[in-house]
């Protein structure tokens, strides 16, 4: 790289313009400027010109997908490129558009924004003065610093843990399988979304940094002397490409990244019922036998269930895990035991995993063909898998996901079975492999190849799909939820923040494993607290693999399954109103579940941290998070009245309320202006859980 020094920083000139781009030049560094829609400006800084990351998987303009070899990073195609005000004075570069002004300091490149709000110019955002950017002055990394504010919050970054404002937090990307995770405090989690809004003044602008590398964020964490008050972003590799998005609103930011990203996929409605699940299941050595139970027990407590995730002690030889083999022992008739489920009305869904441990009766067979992640010496890289070493699969590699989607057809779905759970998908792989440069991308073109199978085999079907890890994108092909959760009623209370900053982010067809995945077993009351507030969002399934050999079921505790019921039957009367959400985050980008400041920008209120949060435009939740609570205080946003969904009650907004929540019944508003209001009401009028 160009060897800079701080005390010459670089000097800058237009070099060549065409349509919606502006090559600016110095010694040893280009910066493009693409001016690719009103609202949207991107600024790409690169040493020498030249990509180290010349391609890129998450922009699709609205698309349902983009191709294997991803998009050119030069191409702007899908954008409308619109005419743009262009001023040139002494060493300032200024470029205007209806609703975005960049300012540059064409002497050492520093950025300032203004966004239009309410007809008039209001500054946004502008980098460090003092270098904010890498011109060869920390090696080979990718560094961009922007003065920060106190009174800026910060929100986003997919599922990271802790509060939704992400001020005065450190925070790393970094695909991880974080088994038990503290939603409060752990990181890295599972996901690589860097993206992130920011709001002050009821005034929002975003953020999105187009890498797969793994990267870090600091939202003033760090502090030093010499630079005044600073946000970071850094990656240990790739390049600086970076998309300003302008608001004025965090729905116009969420929709238009939503946009930016790729269609969120309309699935089909019984995708949003209640899915059951537990390893203990098919860990049991007469496992298919344990699994029709589930359906009998259905039956007994008159449980809605419309999916199952089975979890991957189907694939067992002995404690190891070993994807497309069934075990035939636990399984003797795998055909009818997907036929039975089918029957009734309940989709299987099958754990597959990217990684084949070193004793996989196919392992030889897949390293000769080249299809692992290899490492220096050309062989299969091997890397702690669960109970054994393994080596990941590499979907860069076409005849790596001719193999994959061969098995998904002939293993899975030729039995019957609806859609794939893809798991255990972070790749996990060591810092000196070139392949964990892009770690995010190989779960990316796992889960466009496993959706490629479902597709292909049953071309005429809506398609589902479950995804654990992902990058920005991945609302294009799968729900997700949010991993390996401990039981606790922090992480209760965490895992709703973690949901929003996902939805904020692209990705809201989400949920958690409800009771909690890994721990203690949850006792009643947690139980049916996690149940009320989850039937609210568009995952929901009850998932577990508790310490002490128990699952979690919506009949494990007698005391309070009559809870349990009513609650699941609410849900289902919902069901209408969950699937006019989804269609609507497949037409117009919308978030299905989101915090109550997406839709109530001007209430500075709804900005503090809180537990309530939106379901769609219509329904305010107010979850209990904590034990022995039978009320709730929530702040109701102003700006219209809300209906009690179980008094039929109205009270204005911008008040706080206390409201009773007895076991089995969470405080539910319903905004009175609703357009679904009267489906709203019919469902309070028949569910046994108002009564």
């Amino acid at each position: 790289m160009h060897n800079a020094s701080l005390a010459a920083p670089p000097q800058f000139r237009i070099a060549f313009e065409t349509q919606g781009h502006l090559e600016l030049l110095s010694d040893g560094f280009t910066a493009h400027i693409f001016v690719l829609e009103e609202d949207i400006i991107r600024v790409a800084v690169l040493p020498d010109d030249k990509w180290k990351q010349p391609n890129t998987w998450t922009i699709a303009c609205g698309a349902d997908d983009v191709p294997y070899e991803g998009r050119p990073r030069m191409d702007v195609s899908g954008f409308t490129c619109p005419a743009y005000k262009k001023t040139e004075q002494d060493n300032s570069l200024l470029i205007e558009t209806q609703q975005l002004r960049l300012h540059i300091n064409m002497n050492g490149f520093f950025c300032t924004w203004e966004m239009k709000r309410n007809g008039e110019w209001v500054s946004i955002a502008r980098d460090r003065s003092t270098q904010a950017y890498n011109f060869g002055w920390w090696g080979e990394g990718v560094y961009h610093y922007l003065a920060r504010d106190e009174a800026e919050k910060y929100f986003g970054l997919g599922e990271c843990s802790g509060d939704m404002n992400r001020a005065e937090r450190a925070l790393k990307l970094s695909n991880t399988d974080a088994m038990g995770y503290n939603a409060r405090l752990s990181q890295p989690l599972y996901k690589h979304i860097p993206f992130y809004i920011t709001c002050k003044d009821q005034a929002a602008f975003g953020l999105f940094y187009d890498t797969f590398s793994d990267c870090e964020f600091d939202f003033g964490c760090y502090r030093s002397n010499y630079h005044g008050l600073f946000r970071k972003f850094t990656a240990k590799h790739g390049d600086l490409d970076y998309y300003m998005i302008a608001g004025p609103t965090t729905a116009d930011v969420t929709k238009r990244f939503t946009w930016l990203t790729g269609r969120p996929a309309l699935m089909p409605e019984w995708s949003l019922g209640y899915s059951g699940s537990t390893m203990s299941y098919t860990d049991a050595p007469n496992a298919q036998e344990r699994m029709n139970e589930f359906i009998d027990k259905c039956k007994e407590h008159d449980i809605d269930c419309s999916s199952f995730h089975l979890s991957s002690g189907y694939t067992s030889i002995g404690k190891k895990r070993y994807v497309f083999n069934w075990n035939r022992e636990k399984f003797p008739d795998p055909a009818a035991f997907v036929k039975h489920y089918a029957d009734n009305g309940i989709k299987l869904l099958p754990n597959i995993k990217p990684c084949l441990l070193r004793d996989h009766p196919q392992f030889e067979t897949c390293a000769a063909e080249d299809m692992f992640i290899n490492g220096a010496d050309g062989k299969p890289l091997l890397v702690q898998f669960w109970d054994e070493l393994g080596a990941y699969l590499d979907f860069r590699k076409p005849q790596t996901r001719y193999w994959w989607q061969q098995n998904i057809k002939e293993q899975l779905l030729s039995y019957g079975m609806a859609a794939m759970w893809n798991d255990n998908n972070e790749f996990e792989l060591p810092e000196n492999c070139e392949a964990a440069q892009s770690k995010p991308l190989q779960t990316l073109l796992m889960l466009k190849s496993s959706l490629q199978a479902q597709k292909e085999f049953a071309p005429d079907t809506q398609q589902f799909m479950v995804s654990r890890a992902g990058f920005a994108g991945m609302q294009r092909y799968v729900q997700t939820w949010s991993g390996d959760n401990y039981t606790s009623w922090e992480t209760l209370k965490y895992n709703i923040k973690m949901g929003l900053g996902l939805a904020l982010s692209g990705v809201s067809n989400t949920g958690h494993d409800v009771g909690g995945f890994w721990g203690p077993m949850p006792d009643p009351e947690l139980f049916v607290r996690w149940v009320e507030c989850c039937i609210f969002m568009p995952r929901f399934s009850i998932h577990s693999w508790n310490t002490d050999g128990t699952a979690n079921e919506p009949w494990m505790h007698e005391s309070v399954t009559h809870h349990v019921h009513d609650l699941i039957k609410l849900r289902s009367r919902l069901a209408p109103y969950m699937a006019d959400l989804m269609k609507r985050s497949h037409e117009n980008f919308e978030p299905m579940m989101r915090p109550t400041f997406y839709d109530f920008p001007e209430d500075g209120r709804c900005y503090e941290e809180n537990d309530e949060f939106m379901l769609g435009p219509d329904l305010l939740i107010a979850p209990v998070v904590d034990t022995g609570q039978t009320e709730r205080r929530l702040y109701l946003p102003k700006g219209t009245a809300w209906r009690n969904f179980y008094t039929n009650e109205i009270i204005e907004g911008g008040e706080e309320v206390v409201m009773p929540a007895p076991l089995g019944i969470p405080p539910l508003f319903a905004d009175i202006r609703s357009n679904m209001l009267g489906v709203v009401l019919v469902v309070n009028d028949n569910s046994s859980a108002a009564a």
